[in-house]
């Protein structure tokens, strides 16, 4: 019995030790330091938050430009088909070619 009112003797002790206003003045440093570690922690949470939402919104502008993409392909494609060609140049009054193409050859090379 009396070895455990001892051990809380000391325990008591060891408390009031640590507690006392010099080892406080001592802890002042750590204190510091863990509350540095905090606002550093909070920090880099935030700037996470924040590149997350940065990667998100450029992978729909992604898939957006990726959309128009291939709709721009694929109109480009149809509009560039023989027919809609033709269609498309009837108005400025060019036709189709029916013959075949004459070579021209300048005789001022040979």
């Amino acid at each position: 019995m009396e070895f455990n009112n001892r051990k809380e003797k000391d325990q008591r002790l060891y408390w009031k030790r640590w507690l006392n206003y010099q080892s406080l003045m001592k802890q002042i440093p750590f204190f510091l330091f863990l509350a540095v570690l905090a606002v550093i922690y909070i920090y880099n949470g935030h700037r996470t938050d924040k590149t997350i939402r940065d990667i998100n919104r450029t992978g729909k502008e992604l898939k957006e430009l990726q959309h128009e993409y291939k709709s721009v392909k694929g109109d480009v494609l149809f509009k560039s088909r023989q027919s809609e060609l033709k269609e498309a140049v009837e108005p400025l009054g060019l036709k189709e070619l029916t013959v075949a193409p004459v070579i021209l050859i300048d005789s001022s090379d040979y």
